[in-house]
């Protein structure tokens, strides 16, 4: 192999398996790791004729690509992303590409991309979802960062991608410097939400209707093959149906104390900056930091009482309920997420294609579904949707779903179940559909109590108004109010 095609650095199971990825479409590639014994080991299990090799140095690495040079970062996100860029900047041609596969904080990527244009270096910021099984077979990619990058980047990125059934790639360009980071991000968001609702459906089955793990397994192997069709109801179907080596069911073993890597909380960082309601995904991250409270809890549960969980009602019928309160909140999930790309789209100058988006996330992904094909034509049909909610489908689905959300919301609150992502999924449809809310006596309280100023519903918006409330406040106001 005379020169690659393209250089990995960071031979953990992700580069690893993205390297497979690019020699087994036709493109040689050269990979570098700092633990020279790991990356020899995989070297030397691979197939000798594989355009696949490994180097033993960074500039070896760089010194065997064709031009421009391409030099994709699979290393963990932080310090070490930057650390790896000043080691090769040296060693680089004005217009190489630097891409950053890992999941970087989209305010790093902005950073970075910045910082390598000033230099004369291409820069792009992708994510790349799907795990070490997508790596391997086809992943989820997100690309965003230098513009001029994406034409010298896009075959090879397009090619390793997973495809969907007319064999789109999932794969396009996403926009300037943060905007694939920041897609991404959300991606995990939502991943984070959708997990946090099957849990939560699993919660309901479990400790109200008493169902066994073998019970639940073939609920959701039902569910799969319908509306809810998806990767995590697949993975969730096979682990229920999982036996541990005495036969048991394995999920009733593990603790139950759940990790996280930190993109989930980006995210709500995110809607916390662009004002945006993402409510589901907020309360999926505290879920997780609650779970991890373990010993906090045991200890409370020996103190704190609640209702005992008593179902009297038809069984089967309420198993159906909890399936469409399940596809209702997750309806919420998209919509908050969708919402949250626009805000920041319109903050940070992204163009963003939220049809293309829908595609890019249709294979290869965690969130992976047939629910996504539904999200790609809302935005064919108007590109301008301001909320999937509004969307026809949408709306006629979740309206449908109405009674039978309610029944499980209500049901598993008065049986003392925890259901922070269901309950919030289904306040948020209540509140967004409500044409007014009670904020109306909010911004009163804040005028009463720091002058803060009002509008008025009898007056045109965007006049601000102060009440001296008790006759001793004076005349003058604060600042107005930021929505």
């Amino acid at each position: 192999m005379d020169k690659a095609d393209i250089g990995l650095i960071g031979a953990g199971v992700m580069g690893q398996n993205l390297a497979l990825n690019f020699e087994s479409k036709g493109f040689p590639t050269i990979l570098y790791d700092s633990d020279q014994e790991k990356l020899n080991k995989f070297i030397n299990s691979i197939d000798s004729s594989k355009k696949l090799k490994g180097a033993d140095t960074l500039e070896n690495l760089i010194n065997k690509l064709s031009l421009p040079k391409k030099i994709m970062l699979m290393v963990p996100a932080g310090k070490i992303v930057d650390d790896v860029i000043d080691n090769i900047i040296p060693m680089l041609n004005k217009g190489d590409i630097v891409i950053d596969g890992g999941n970087s904080n989209f305010h790093d990527t902005i950073r970075r991309t910045k910082y390598l244009e000033e230099k004369g270096f291409l820069f792009i910021g992708t994510g790349v979802s799907g795990g070490e099984e997508g790596a391997l077979k086809g992943p989820s990619i997100m690309p965003g960062g230098s513009p001029d990058a994406w034409k010298l980047v896009k075959l090879i990125l397009q090619s390793i991608a997973a495809k969907v059934e007319d064999g789109t790639p999932c794969c396009d360009w996403v926009g300037e410097n943060g905007a694939g980071h920041f897609v991404k991000m959300v991606h995990n968001g939502i991943e984070y939400g959708d997990m946090q609702l099957i849990c939560e459906v699993y919660q309901i089955m479990k400790n109200l209707l008493g169902m066994s793990a073998p019970e639940m397994h073939k609920v959701f192997k039902e569910w799969n093959e319908g509306e809810l069709e998806s990767y995590l109801i697949e993975i969730t179907r096979d682990i229920l149906a999982y036996k541990d080596e005495d036969g048991q069911p394995l999920v009733d073993k593990i603790l139950d104390t759940a990790g996280q890597k930190g993109t989930g909380k980006w995210t709500v960082f995110a809607s916390l900056d662009t004002g945006t309601p993402l409510t589901l995904i907020g309360e999926a991250v505290y879920a997780r930091t609650l779970s991890a409270m373990k010993d906090d809890r045991v200890e409370a549960s020996k103190v704190l009482n609640g209702p005992k969980p008593k179902f009297d009602g038809d069984r089967k019928q309420f198993i159906d309920d909890i399936r469409q309160a399940l596809h209702a909140s997750k309806i919420v999930s998209y919509a908050q997420g969708y919402v949250l790309m626009r805000y920041a789209a319109k903050e940070y100058g992204w163009n963003l294609n939220n049809g293309g988006i829908a595609l890019m996330w249709r294979g290869g992904c965690i969130i992976r579904s047939v629910f996504l094909g539904k999200i790609k034509e809302a935005f064919d049909k108007n590109s301008q949707l301001t909320n999937l909610l509004l969307d026809t489908f949408f709306k006629e689905k979740i309206e449908s779903s109405q009674e039978a959300w309610r029944r499980v919301v209500s049901t598993a609150v008065l049986n003392g179940i925890w259901i922070p992502a269901l309950s919030t999924a289904l306040n948020y449809f209540d509140g967004y559909r409500n044409g007014r809310l009670p904020a109306n006596l909010l911004q009163a309280q804040r005028d009463y109590f720091g002058a803060h100023t009002y509008e008025r519903v009898d007056k045109p918006r965007g006049q601000f108004f102060h009440t001296n409330w008790t006759g001793r406040g004076g005349t003058t106001s604060s600042t107005t109010y930021t929505v």
